[in-house]
């Protein structure tokens, strides 16, 4: 017995059905876009994606898009391989400028091919390229090497918050520095967003604003707070939009700020200019504590970080609220939070140097 073919009909049903599912009319299949007739090149591309994307992506990216421009700035962007690449890269790498840090010129190669991909996957959603003549992506990124940062020794920690306190031409504004990135475990980036409107004394709660464009309120102790009022206020912020964190003058400080400041604790203290410890040493130390103390879940919510599907959706269900975050710092701090249930089990560890005048004293204002 013969299968009988399916009818006219059904195969109509059929294809409706499927270009229903990708999003597609009969008249678009008809319609042909056509290809950009002028393919840009780099210099002029770079300057066009350089304006579409967020500052910090700009800050990082810049120095290796003036290198590509550098290299292929009159180049078409759709004319380099992927080999061409590659050996950009390499060339990147092995140009690096050498310092104590440098880890042989992998972190310039990998950064060097992510600018480059952030232009190409620009141009494949300009349809200047289709995604499969993206010569970027068949480039591979060198390994990255495990980080060298690391918790710092309760010892050590007490040399870092004890010499600007003493040191330095603003002692005041630099204890206060340290004292928010210890408590809150904030980048520098964070740190330098905060604006007077960011501040909710009521809850004693900051607003931080961080890499990705991301936003979160973060508990700090009532004394911390207050601090920073003050310390705004006396430097001539007032309006909301005003930058908390100021010189004397009343000037917002800069990323300048965080240099000089650590150059000066590599002049005294020989170990952290070797070791090339930064800020970011103090938000590893914060929360390590956070995390042998409370767990995973509360470290991961007290640094902002996002929950993803890289963890397992497991961790949907196992967040953190900002109030077990509130009684983390309260146990760190000493101190009691608005939000936390209990400080019962404080045990001081946040250290500020003595004649600091965090809050209060000669050479606040």
């Amino acid at each position: 017995m013969s299968v009988s073919e399916p009818s006219a009909g059904s195969e109509l049903h059929a294809v409706r059905l499927l270009l229903d599912r990708l999003g597609l009319t009969p008249e678009q299949l008809f319609t042909q876009t056509p290809r950009p007739t002028a393919v840009p090149t780099f210099d002029e591309y770079i300057a066009k994606v350089s304006m579409a994307v967020s500052d910090g992506t700009r800050r990082l990216y810049d120095t290796y898009w003036r290198k590509i421009g550098a290299e292929w700035g009159s180049r078409r962007i759709d004319e380099p391989t992927p080999l061409e690449i590659k050996q950009l890269a390499e060339r990147v790498k092995q140009n690096v400028v050498i310092r104590r840090n440098t880890r042989g010129g992998r972190s310039a190669a990998e950064h060097l091919i992510s600018a480059i991909r952030c232009l190409y996957q620009q141009a494949v959603a300009d349809r200047l390229i289709s995604a499969a003549d993206d010569p970027a992506a068949r480039v591979p990124k060198p390994r990255r090497l495990a980080s060298t940062r690391r918790a710092l020794p309760d010892g050590r920690l007490a040399e870092i918050v004890e010499v600007p306190g003493s040191t330095g031409n603003d002692p005041h504004l630099d204890a206060l520095i340290l004292r928010l990135h210890l408590e809150t475990a904030c980048r520098r980036g964070g740190a330098l967003a905060l604006r007077l409107t960011d501040l909710d004394p009521a809850q004693s709660l900051i607003r931080l604003r961080e890499k990705g464009e991301t936003v979160r309120w973060q508990p700090v102790t009532p004394t911390l707070m207050q601090a920073l009022l003050d310390h705004c206020s006396d430097r001539g912020g007032h309006e909301p939009t005003d930058q908390v964190l100021r010189y004397r003058n009343g000037r917002p400080i800069t990323r300048r700020r965080y240099d000089y400041l650590w150059e000066r604790l590599g002049r005294h203290l020989p170990w952290v200019a070797t070791q090339q410890v930064s800020i970011h040493w103090l938000r590893h130390t914060t929360l390590t504590w956070v995390e042998r103390h409370f767990g995973y879940a509360v470290a991961r919510a007290y640094a902002g970080h996002n929950t993803g599907r890289d963890i397992g959706v497991t961790a949907t269900y196992v967040r953190a609220d900002i109030q077990e975050v509130a009684e983390a710092l309260a146990a760190l701090t000493g101190e009691p939070h608005p939000l936390g249930r209990s400080a019962d089990s404080a045990s001081g560890e946040i250290m500020v140097p003595e004649g600091s005048s965090m809050v209060s004293g000669p050479g606040a204002n």
